[in-house]
């Protein structure tokens, strides 16, 4: 891959983590994809958090420090100032304000139960209820209850092209913009802020790829250019589920508490993305002579069973 010195300004791919929790093993492993990504190509790395639900939580704020310990623990630097979402409030106004918009006053339950199927991550497509409002029920439903904002998609479809997925085509449906608590929604606070940052890489994990041609289209919607994506299998546990904390020692304090150290934690993210044998010791700067995108593996990573896989590990 192209490899060379960044430059103010230049165009970038990100990690984004909530801080609702610490960063999993699962986590770490996309965000060492990222980081190989745009280090591999020449960019710069962007770190933003995405605190929108949670600025009001006192505990957010420790957790996204420990986040952000946890990749430099593992040998991940980033590029200028970490963005927090919650203080970008008037970025996505202003988006807002630009946009073909409705209020949507429906509840996720008369969601369901009128949208279609939904798709992988859960989303259900919005089957255009209150598009088709007369203005006197819209009236009597907004002394009820606050309305959600909806862009007018008008049944617009789109493409991208993912790096490992191939093409993905989507139809785009009107998705909320602002939710009814008057906080910017999720597809709208990521378009915005790519945007902002340079950003025009996008790798993250695989449960996302279906929002991505929504996401693109709203990227155009706003005056700028989709960004490449870049889509990684999941980590999972040994019954197939999406990792996560009920599974044992995930995170790198769980892990070092059992005599795991960040060192080994790469190596064996390594070895999980095919770039080194088990247990063979790597740094992440290493790791970039190596990392070749076309290999990586397209299949989820199978943790296994977790107790087992830290004593073989601490081992090693």
């Amino acid at each position: 891959m192209c490899k060379g010195p960044r430059e103010e300004g230049q165009i970038a791919g990100r990690f984004a983590p909530s801080p609702t929790s610490d960063l999993h093993l699962g986590n770490l492993r996309t965000a060492l994809v990222a980081w190989l990504l745009a280090r591999g190509s020449g960019r710069g790395f962007r770190l933003r958090i995405e605190d929108l639900d949670t600025a009001r939580v006192a505990a957010a704020g420790d957790v996204a420090r420990r986040q952000q310990a946890d990749l430099a623990a593992i040998g991940l630097d980033v590029d200028g100032d970490v963005v927090w979402q919650s203080q970008r409030r008037d970025a996505y106004a202003g988006a807002v304000a630009g946009l073909d918009n409705y209020p949507c006053y429906c509840t996720r339950r008369e969601i369901a139960e009128a949208a279609s199927a939904p798709h992988g991550d859960g989303y259900r497509p919005y089957p255009g209820t209150c598009l088709r409002l007369t203005a006197a029920r819209r009236a009597e439903l907004a002394a009820t209850r606050p309305p959600a904002l909806r862009v007018r998609a008008g049944g617009a479809s789109a493409s991208v092209v993912d790096l490992w997925a191939g093409e993905v085509s989507g139809v785009v449906d009107d998705f909320v913009l602002v939710r009814n608590d008057g906080v910017a929604a999720y597809n709208l606070a990521v378009v915005v802020d790519d945007l902002a940052m340079g950003v025009d890489q996008v790798c993250r994990g695989d449960d996302l790829l279906s929002s991505a041609p929504r996401q693109a289209w709203l990227a155009e919607r706003l005056g700028g250019r989709a960004p490449a994506y870049a889509h990684v299998p999941l980590a999972v546990n040994a019954a197939g589920q999406r990792l996560a904390k009920r599974d044992g020692a995930v995170t790198l304090a769980d892990l070092a508490a059992t005599g795991v150290t960040p060192a080994q934690v790469v190596s064996r993210l390594a070895a999980s993305l095919d770039l080194a044998e088990p247990g063979e010791p790597v740094t992440a700067a290493q790791l970039l002579d190596r990392f070749d995108p076309a290999r990586l593996p397209r299949t989820p990573w199978v943790v296994g069973q977790l107790p087992g896989w830290v004593n073989r590990m601490s081992t090693t």
